[in-house]
């Protein structure tokens, strides 16, 4: 069972890549997925022969690592669009692989914002086969690192783990990343978020473009999760690392509009990709409930499974309205922060809900690591407080209204 796409007026183009990335995501996120979750060391996640490297090179024939250009001969609301169906798909593959794939390219973003050609052409060429990753968590840091609204955000008594200073016509900077960096150990480029200007605390940052082959560069291990096993995670660690001054992309006074409009982007992705989630535990709790038979029929006969089913299914398409609604408005306007926080929020939410409602459907063959579903309990438990926790990122929506 497969819940209907009801998005009106797609182009005929939409829909095949649509249904492209849709046998992307079953036949090559879903297996790979179970796979590397079923590994109990992430360091055999990130290993030479893994899975995961046959997810990213299938990822890269396909195009889907240059979604993020403009070369689709698509217009910016059929772009977005398909950008969105694109990571609620990879959503309903494999939310940890999802995430993984796309923070691989967050570096292009930065280096095009930048409009230096000479970034341009070292970070966004298409025969880079880079992997990206968002340095910002700290070990002493995390989502106050994004509390762009809170006091804490300019306040000089708090200290970053991660600083950078000018010495000539290079950056040199020193300090830690937090074991959460998604793709930390296996980045060949790091987005950088860090601290210049610590008299104006965290709202003193920068954004720099990192090779982290660069000298001075070190990584931890990979972290072990409760869920989303199959993203790798972990700490990078940078010893007096030196980069020529134009790597950083966006400096202190422009730092904390930067922040905003990267959580915009990053919180609108999060609520598309959780959506996908959503809607794999609905088609796996009603495929479920038609072959499973309880008191002499289907359980799917039961009305109080019956509307259990209904009420997710009705949760997930509320989701799925609002995620897709947020991501293409912000992405061809200038974003509203506060619109990608609902969505984030309201999506991974929801996402949890419609998993723990379908685990409850599955009754003990859900608690089963042969079923499917307590894999997504699992997982879209970690969405509630990666990429900004929803309680703290619901102050800084709440100080938009």
């Amino acid at each position: 069972m497969t819940l209907v796409d009801i998005e009106a007026n797609l182009s005929d183009t939409e829909r095949e890549l649509r249904d492209s990335v849709h046998k992307f995501a079953s036949e090559v996120m879903r297996p790979a997925g179970r796979a590397l979750d079923r590994l109990s060391d992430p360091s055999d996640v990130i290993a030479s022969g893994s899975m995961l490297w046959q997810v990213f090179e299938r990822h890269r024939e396909l195009g889907l690592d240059l979604l993020d250009g403009d070369d689709l001969g698509l217009g910016p609301v059929e772009r977005a669009r398909v950008r969105a169906m694109v990571a609620e798909e990879m959503g309903w593959g494999d939310a940890g692989l999802a995430i993984s794939l796309g923070v691989a390219g967050f570096h292009r973003m930065f280096a095009r914002l930048s409009g230096r050609p000479a970034l341009i052409e070292r970070f966004c060429a298409q025969d880079r086969h880079e992997i990206g990753c968002w340095a910002v968590t700290e070990p002493d840091h995390g989502s106050d690192t994004l509390a762009v609204s809170e006091p804490s955000f300019n306040d000089p008594q708090i200290r970053a783990n991660c600083v950078a200073r000018k010495d000539g016509k290079e950056w040199v900077i020193r300090g830690q990343k937090a074991a959460w960096v998604s793709n930390g150990t296996i980045a060949t480029v790091a987005t950088l978020f860090c601290t210049i200007d610590p008299s104006h605390g965290f709202e003193g940052g920068a954004i720099c473009l990192v090779p982290l082959d660069l000298p001075g560069v070190s990584r931890g291990k990979p972290l072990d999760k409760l869920g989303q096993r199959a993203l790798n995670q972990g700490e990078i660690f940078f010893d007096d690392v030196r980069i020529p001054e134009e790597y950083a992309v966006i400096g202190a006074p422009a730092y904390k509009g930067a922040l905003e409009m990267v959580l915009a982007l990053a919180n609108a992705s999060m609520g598309t990709i959780f959506v996908g989630l959503g809607r794999a535990a609905v088609e796996h709790a009603v495929a479920y409930a038609r072959e499973r038979v309880q008191g002499g029929r289907p359980i799917i006969e039961h009305q109080s499974v019956k509307a259990r089913l209904f009420k997710i299914f009705a949760q997930v398409e509320a989701a799925r309205a609002l995620a897709r609604r947020v991501y293409v408005y912000n992405s061809t306007h200038p974003p509203l922060v506060q619109y990608s926080i609902a969505s984030k929020v309201f999506c991974t939410n929801t996402a949890f809900e419609a998993a723990s409602g379908a685990l409850q459907i599955f009754g003990g063959n859900g608690l089963s690591r042969e079923y499917p579903v307590e894999k997504l309990v699992r997982d879209a438990r970690a969405s509630m407080i990666e990429d900004g926790c929803n309680d703290l990122l619901s102050l800084v929506g709440a100080s938009k209204l």
